[in-house]
């Protein structure tokens, strides 16, 4: 029986689809066939072109790959004629559809650049220019055993001149760094400078690295580095104080904070050894700020003598032996009221323990007196300041001492009897350890130096032991006497040396040329000085129709340096007046050496200096002597400055020279000298 006509349609066109997959199956078979076959093919066709373009390295510059029936042309042409030669040769091939040509000519680079960077665990992509004159093949067979086994290369990079000198020890160099940087990391060559970035894999990555461009290939230097540290779950810092000095350990987030780490630890040491133990991580919370946490830290650690201070999960913790009784409640409140924002408060575990031994130190520098350690009290705080304050000019008196039982009864009694001495230095400390005193540093002059062992012996209390080790900072003697004078007219060229009208004072535009002329003598002995202070200029009659007196309203004259071969010195005496100043200068220089040999000139010089600036306190209460009474004044006029103001000017100036460092044989005040600035003469 017939099917019925539209039954026979469906299974005609269920025939049609159930073939159609075995279709596809014939095609595919076919495919994964023949296109293997056809590829080679077309390879092979070319493959005798690309021979043919072998360079003197012994590779072609030109790369052939099928791509489908398409044959792709890659390399660098030495020329723009061979490409085109090269190009109709291929096209002349009867296997390929067509030719898809990637092919460049050979260029100089300038600069010369070449990258490699990391794109997955195992994968190196290079890029930029490589040099012609190394093949491909063998540039990538050297960078390759830089790598870890297993590692494939993605080669982009094109062939140039004007590559450095030993470019494939450099691009083996950078390639061998990215086995510590994560995916990303970039190693780059611009001419001879090398460059590095990306992420550190772990800890040890990191310091391998640093340590590896510290030492890089010779005729390369290491330019841009921005290398990530790793980062770690559970941050850490500490750090941990002894006798010994201070250790730091845990973690930094980057290599300015690890410096900044390590300058705290070496002033908290105080001549201490100060161990690195830090490495470079991230993980530190970024609500907190680094250096605020490592300053923190070293608060806390200057509150013990020995123990640790430790940053962790967040919080921060002290524990170990107080440096005394106050520390306690100073620990409490620091870790109350002076936390970094985003640090929690630990644990406070301090023990207060005696202080063995009881160490208190005075530190004196150009700029300032600095007293460290502890006093049993505040009565001796005050003897040893008021000890130390009257003998200084400029210098303040920072006080960081802390109190604290346990010193020796007679401290204040040894403390105060080496404040002059320490005083008089230029450079020098006191230390004190329990009975022990200990004094070092340097004096202006070598006799000072000389006599302070037995000056401190004298001055120190019954029971106590001193010790003093005191150089001169007198610089070596210079024996040409014409260079001292022309040396000594240069410290004096532009100077203004006036003082103010009545006084006596030194004002701050003195130290400078002071300090240069007490420099200089120092270096030249034979140098010999006379100082003539002036006078101030006559006052103009009290009466409206007077004019002006003739010092007044003419510009101050600049500081005169009197030469010897010139009768003239300072205000042009006669001859017979003249040979009464010179014996003045000379005897008056001598009596001031005799005087001054009993005791340290600095000490004396102030002395002087407050006797001399009572004197003319003194004077200017005073009537006249007779036969000198002035004319009687108004009510409302000014007193009259004392009629040896320029002697104690003169004297002023001689004592801060010898205070600087010049020997009293060397300075001395000459005679008087008229209206204007400070006249400094040599003296043969």
């Amino acid at each position: 029986m017939p099917l019925p006509e539209t039954l026979a349609q469906g299974l005609r066109s269920a025939g049609w689809l159930a073939g159609l997959p075995a279709l596809a199956l014939i095609w595919a078979s076919a495919t994964l066939y023949a296109a293997p076959r056809i590829a080679d093919g077309l390879e092979a066709e070319g493959a005798a072109i690309a021979a043919g373009t072998a360079t003197a390295t012994g590779e072609p510059w030109l790369r052939l790959e099928a791509s489908g029936r398409d044959l792709v042309a890659a390399g660098e042409a030495p020329d723009v004629a061979e490409r085109a030669t090269v190009l109709s040769r291929l096209a002349a091939l009867d296997g390929p559809r067509r030719i898809v040509s990637e092919l460049g000519i050979v260029e100089t680079a300038a600069p010369f650049q070449w990258a490699a960077i990391r794109t997955g665990q195992n994968r190196i992509a290079l890029e930029g220019s490589r040099p012609v004159e190394i093949g491909r093949r063998a540039l990538e067979a050297r960078i390759t055993g830089a790598l870890n086994p297993g590692t494939g290369l993605d080669d982009t990079a094109r062939a140039a001149r004007g590559a450095p000198p030993d470019f494939a020890s450099a691009a083996a160099f950078l390639a061998a760094r990215l086995s510590g940087l994560a995916k990303g990391g970039r190693a780059a060559l611009s001419d001879t400078v090398l460059s590095l970035s990306g992420e550190a894999l772990d800890v040890p990555a990191y310091e391998a690295l640093r340590a590896a461009l510290s030492d890089p290939p010779e005729g390369f230097s290491v330019g841009r580095v921005e290398i990530l540290p790793p980062r770690v779950a559970a941050y850490r810092f500490a750090v941990e104080k002894s006798a010994r000095g201070i250790v730091l350990d845990g973690f930094a987030p980057s290599a300015a904070d690890r410096e900044a780490a390590l300058r705290a630890a070496t002033e908290a040491a105080a001549g201490g050894t100060v161990e690195d133990r830090l490495l470079a991580a991230r993980g530190l919370d970024p609500a907190i700020d680094p250096k605020g946490l490592i300053a923190f830290a070293f608060r806390l650690a200057e509150l013990i003598q020995s123990g640790q201070v430790v940053f962790q999960d967040g919080a921060v913790s002290v524990t170990g032996d107080a440096i005394d009784g106050q520390a306690l409640p100073d620990a409490e409140a620091l870790m109350r009221d002076g936390r970094p924002a985003g640090v929690a408060a630990g644990r406070v575990a301090l023990t207060a323990r005696p202080l063995s031994p009881y160490r208190v130190a005075i530190r004196r520098t150009a700029d300032a007196v600095t007293l460290t350690g502890h006093l049993p009290d505040a009565a001796t705080r005050e003897r040893v300041l008021a000890a130390l304050r009257p003998r200084l000019f400029r210098e303040p008196v920072i006080d960081r001492t802390r109190l604290a039982d346990g010193a020796p009864p007679d401290l204040g009694d040894a403390l105060a009897a080496a404040a002059p001495l320490v005083t008089n230095l230029a450079d020098g400390t006191v230390s004190v350890s329990d009975r022990a005193l200990t004094l070092t540093g340097e004096s202006l002059y070598r006799e000072g130096a000389a006599r302070t062992p037995d000056r401190l012996a004298e001055a120190l209390p019954p029971g106590w032991t001193g010790r003093a080790s005191v150089t001169a900072r007198d610089a070596a003697e210079r024996r040409d006497p014409a260079t001292c004078r022309t040396d000594f007219a240069a410290a004096l060229a532009g100077a203004d040396l006036h003082f103010p009208a009545g006084g006596a004072v030194l004002t701050p535009a003195f130290y400078p040329t002071l300090d240069a002329l007490a420099a200089l003598a120092k270096t030249c002995p034979s140098l010999r000085v006379a100082v003539s202070g002036p006078a101030d200029p006559v006052r103009p009659p009290a009466t409206p129709a007077a004019g002006p007196s003739p010092g007044e309203g003419v510009a101050a004259e600049p500081t005169r340096v009197a030469d010897t071969a010139k009768p003239e010195v300072a205000a042009k005496p006669a001859p017979a007046a003249q040979d009464t100043a010179t014996h003045t200068v000379k005897d008056a220089a001598k009596d001031a050496a005799k005087d001054r040999g009993k005791d340290a000139a600095k000490d004396r010089g102030k002395d002087r200096g407050k006797a001399e600036t009572g004197k003319a306190s003194t004077a200017r209460k005073e009537p006249a002597a007779p036969g000198k009474a002035a004319a009687k004044k108004p009510a409302e006029a000014p007193d009259e400055p004392p009629a040896d103001l320029p002697r104690l000017r003169a004297q002023a100036v001689v004592e801060y020279l010898l205070q600087a460092g010049a020997r009293p044989d060397q300075v001395a005040a000459g005679p008087d000298g008229p209206a204007g600035p400070v006249v400094f003469a040599l003296l043969p």
